[in-house]
């Protein structure tokens, strides 16, 4: 598998690079998108294919379950820098049905250490689906709940952005929109479950 990366890269050198050397010696000097994605780090959600976009239009941060957490330095950072000194105008939290992190939320693995503390910013998702399905009277399937877990997941993390001063104060001075979708790998569609910008909590 190694080999065939370095294999791709000689094939985007030639195929790619070269064509549009041009694109690419702009972009060797600066960088100027104008959306900051985060997503989860799933292998069958690539940005760029997904969205079509070209290098250098999408500022990209994934983990597992595209969570927000206040406590993760990494994504402080990204944010920080996206938004103070990149003047990214939109950031897009996008999550995606069929998502393991989103499944392991029902599963207990005593192997595990450092999956289930992480995946405590995202169980208040399982709770609020799991607390409206209860007074519904029918029945729905086990990947139907999965699927609005995961969008409910959405809609949580683009709330821990809040818990961000900088992310508020960027929002309430029109600089700063932020949105929340889902990814369909059965279709390749992207679902809007947040439109544009959330209310600030005081």
């Amino acid at each position: 598998m190694i080999s065939k990366l370095i294999d791709g890269n000689r094939r985007f050198v030639s195929d790619v690079f070269d064509r549009e050397r041009d694109y690419f010696a702009e972009l060797a000097k600066h960088q100027r998108p104008t959306v900051l994605w985060i997503g989860c780090s799933d292998s069958r959600v690539p940005v760029n294919t997904i969205t079509q976009t070209k290098p250098g239009e999408i500022f990209v941060h994934r983990n597992v379950a595209n969570i927000v957490a206040t406590n993760d330095w990494n994504l402080s950072a990204v944010l920080e820098f996206s938004i103070n000194h990149l003047k990214i105008p939109d950031i897009v939290i996008c999550g995606h049905y069929g998502c393991g992190g989103i499944a392991a939320l029902d599963e207990t693995n005593d192997d595990d250490r450092y999956i289930p503390i992480w995946l405590n910013n995202a169980y208040k998702a399982r709770e609020r689906v799991d607390e409206k399905l209860t007074g519904l009277h029918f029945q729905i399937t086990d990947e139907q709940r999965s699927n609005l877990i995961v969008e409910e997941n959405v809609r949580l993390q683009l709330e821990h952005l809040l818990d961000y001063p900088f992310v508020k104060t960027a929002m309430r001075l029109g600089k700063l929109a932020v949105h929340g979708w889902v990814y369909d790998m059965s279709s390749g569609d992207i679902r809007v479950v947040q439109r544009n910008e959330i209310a600030c909590r005081d």
